[in-house]
């Protein structure tokens, strides 16, 4: 989840949930460690309505965390760091990187084995909130142009993380269903053109369009991104006052930082840490998205830069030095949200890969962020 670079508070927000993401994540650690183990697990897969707590989780709550995305990529290439072609070349090619060469890493490494090669996409996404309350932690060691560029990678890094699952993560398609999402977001651009500014036609319409795509077969994401990219972002002057996405945004933000995001890490993130855990390690699919993250990552996004300068096409983040610039490449291998999602559908929720997945991204996630902190906390 980004934040606007231009708004303070917004960043803040988006620091204290990554805080609270990781009090989930240690929360469920310590659980699924204690003699409380077996409640939590019981608890997770308890069904409601038919579905298991932690699909509901997975696909509904989480249908709120990707509709904020889709209206924080909407604003970022409308009004934001994003808007103009100059202003994505930089971040738009580090993003770009940083997400084939760690992919590429995971399957060079797990070429020997067909059942992990599923989970290449798992160390493509950054996961900001994370890497934002790394950031809030260096206070002014970290220059203005510096957050906004690592802010320009996460939004172009959430962008293509929700067209792989789109394209990739599919099994198979209900075309009557798929039709019907797709005569609803028909609706929604009606609606739109048409200057309709109330929510609520909107969220209605985008509550059907959700139920279609989740049945259809193609992944549930994509439903909440179609909805935020039809919410009008309209003219402050000359409608005055907030836009609709405005008003979604500013009451969405603290609903998915405060409980959506924390609630989905406590529920995925309770592996157990124990002798027979750590021996899966060395295993290809957890060592193949530590280096992943740690080294693919940061090689992806600091050498894009590094090319893009060296070639004289674009100009590193203004007042930044090139130790900052490979701080912030390193806090890029920050992959937890993201990853984690992404590794539920890779190899199904709570099969052995996927807690091997796991072990993987919160390994290769902490390496990531204590590594960014000690090189930015130490540049000049």
């Amino acid at each position: 989840m980004a934040s606007r670079p231009d708004d303070e508070s917004s960043g803040k927000q988006t620091a204290i949930t990554g805080l609270l993401l990781a009090a989930a994540t240690l929360g469920a650690l310590i659980i699924a460690n204690s003699a409380a183990a077996p409640l939590y697990h019981a608890l997770l897969a308890r069904p409601v309505a038919g579905l298991a707590t932690l699909a509901w989780i997975n696909d509904g709550l989480m249908a709120l965390f990707f509709l904020l995305v889709g209206l924080e990529i909407k604003r970022e290439l409308l009004i934001g760091a994003l808007s103009t072609p100059a202003s994505r070349l930089l971040p738009g090619a580090a993003a770009f990187a940083g997400m084939v060469v760690p992919a590429l890493c995971y399957v060079a490494l797990t070429s020997g084995d067909t059942s992990a090669r599923h989970g290449w996409a798992i160390p493509a996404a950054t996961d900001i909130a994370f890497a934002l309350a790394v950031v809030a932690a260096l206070g002014r060691r970290v220059p203005p142009a510096l957050r906004v560029f690592l802010t320009a990678v996460a939004v172009i890094d959430d962008l293509g993380a929700i067209i792989i699952i789109g394209v990739f993560y599919t099994a198979s398609i209900h075309v009557a269903l798929l039709a019907a999402a797709v005569a609803g977001i028909g609706v929604l651009i009606v609606f739109n053109r048409a200057g309709v500014r109330s929510l609520a036609p909107y969220l209605l319409v985008g509550a059907g369009v959700w139920a279609a795509v989740h049945e259809s077969g193609v992944h549930a994401t994509l439903a909440g991104v179609a909805v935020a990219l039809t919410i009008p972002l309209g003219n402050r002057a000359r409608h005055r006052g907030p836009t609709p996405l405005d008003r979604l945004e500013h009451a969405l933000a603290p609903i998915v930082g405060f409980i959506v995001v924390p609630v989905f890490g406590f529920a995925n993130a309770g592996i157990a840490v124990d002798r027979a855990a750590l021996t899966t390690v060395a295993a290809p699919i957890p060592m193949a998205i530590v280096v992943a993250l740690v080294v693919g990552k940061q090689a992806g996004v600091f050498g894009a830069v590094w090319g893009l300068a060296k070639a004289r096409l674009a100009v590193p983040p203004a007042g930044t030095t090139w130790r900052q610039v490979h701080g912030a490449a390193l806090l890029c291998g920050i992959g937890f949200t993201m990853s984690l999602f992404i590794a539920a559908l890779a190899f199904g929720a709570g099969s052995a890969n996927d807690t091997m997945a796991k072990l993987g991204i919160l390994i290769g996630s902490l390496i990531s962020a204590l590594a960014g902190y000690v090189v930015l906390r130490t540049a000049r």
